[in-house]
Order: C-alpha cells, then structure tokens, then sequence
C-alpha cells in the first residue's frame, strides 16, 4: 500500500464531499424517497396492515432504512461515472498519488451522506411514534449492520460506475435495490405471502438484515438471525469490492 494512502485519501474525501454538499437536491432526493415511503405507508396503508405489532412505524422503520442506503449509494455510481466521463481518473493517474485512494473516497463520501440520511429517516421516524427500548450495545450493533450494509452495496455501486456508457444507466442499477424490501420482511410479515414469493421472501438477504434490525430495535433474541445477516453483507461486501477493484484495474491499465 502506497505510504500516503490515508492522506491522499483524506485530500480526495474532502474533495467529493464538497461536491456533496454542494448540490443541495442529491441531498434532499436521498432522503425524500425513503422518507416519502415511510409517511405513506404509516399513514395510508398502515391501518389495512396487520403485523402482529402494535406500531407500525416500528415494524416499518428497518426497511426504510435500508432503502435509505438503497437510494443513496446511487449517487455513489453517479460521481464515479461523471469523473470517469470528465477524465478526472487520467488527470489523477499522472499525480504521484495512491490509485485506490480514488475508489476509497468516493466509498467514503458515501458512507458519511448515508449515514447523514439515516440519521434524518431516524429522526422522522421518532416524530411519527417510532420508540425503541434497545440499549447502548443494540444501539450498537444497528449501526454496526448497517454500515457494513452501506458498504456493501456502495462497492457494488462502484461497478457500474465504472462500467455504464451513461450517467442514467450508471445509477439506475439501484432500481432493483430500493424495492427489493417490498418482497421481504420490510413491509408485511412473509407468512402472508403466497408459496412461491414467500420462499424468495424469506432467503434473500433484505429479509435477514431487516428481521435482525428489528429484533435489535424490539429486545428481541436476535439467536442466529445477526450471523446470517452478517454473513449476507459480509459476502456482498467482498464480492463487489473484488469486482470493483479488478474492474478499475482494467479501466485504468
């Protein structure tokens, strides 16, 4: 690893990041999708809804967060492809400057502004009834999941990033993330589901991380639920970081 990796890393973070906030309407639209989700779900469909639970905010609230991340890492493949288009990645191969450190500012751009939506779904959530007497410790580990999540999919938004021939196709791959959630846990309990929708329901990886969440948030024995999706993101998270890096390699060689 190059011996200024972190400072140049830092030097391009604070970079992305001003471009980040600079462009107020990238913010809002993160969190306006998720958050537009969560008033309509709570407050149209929520009454016809019945999840065994008292509030629905509550039942809700770890799906919508992970469609936060969802809708958020988008723009992770946006940025990539706009400097890839505006030959800012030559521009930088002739600097005396670690080459990873590029892909590793824009993950972290990510990470922060997701973690600065999920904070503001949280918030929301909170006004509209949401309550949780989980401890420090789950506290903890909720964040702990999902900004192994964020990372997860934010390397995997790198590839079309890299790879997309234009800007609507590089953040369109999030598409099939954002509503994943709906054929899942998130929303309803998946015994209500019919058999063949039920069976992708419950062994795709959205189901696992909300259910966790949930326990978490709940009190709940979380048992070996965490681990499985641990083991999702985790997964996600080296697979698409080997594809990234492999990809990058070759666009830049």
């Amino acid at each position: 690893m190059n011996t200024f990796f972190f400072a140049d890393t830092a030097v391009l973070l604070g970079r992305s990041l001003r471009h980040v906030t600079r462009s107020v309407d990238t913010i809002i639209t993160t969190t306006i999708l998720p958050i537009a989700f969560l008033l309509l779900f709570v407050y149209v469909f929520g009454g016809a809804i019945n999840t065994g639970t008292k509030s629905y905010v509550s039942y809700l609230l770890p799906g919508i967060l992970l469609m936060t991340v969802a809708t958020g890492i988008s723009y992770t493949a946006f940025r990539l492809f706009l400097d890839m288009k505006n030959g800012i990645f030559e521009r930088f191969q002739s600097m005396p400057i670690a080459r990873s450190s590029v892909l590793w500012a824009h993950v972290l751009t990510s990470l922060v502004a997701n973690v600065v939506s999920l904070v503001v779904v949280v918030l929301v959530a909170l006004a509209m009834g949401f309550r949780s007497g989980a401890n420090v410790w789950a506290w903890l580990a909720i964040a702990g999941i999902l900004l192994l999540f964020t990372l997860a999919l934010t390397w995997l938004a790198v590839i079309p990033g890299l790879t997309a021939s234009s800007a609507d196709g590089a953040s369109a791959f999030s598409y099939p993330l954002i509503f994943l959630p709906f054929v899942s846990s998130a929303f309803v309990p998946t015994a209500t589901m019919p058999g063949p929708v039920r069976a992708f329901a419950e062994h795709q990886p959205v189901t696992s991380i909300v259910n966790a969440i949930r326990d978490l948030f709940t009190q709940q024995p979380v048992g070996s639920g965490i681990w499985i999706a641990l083991a999702w993101c985790a997964g996600i998270l080296v697979g698409a970081y080997v594809l990234a890096t492999i990809t990058y390699r070759r666009k830049i060689s």
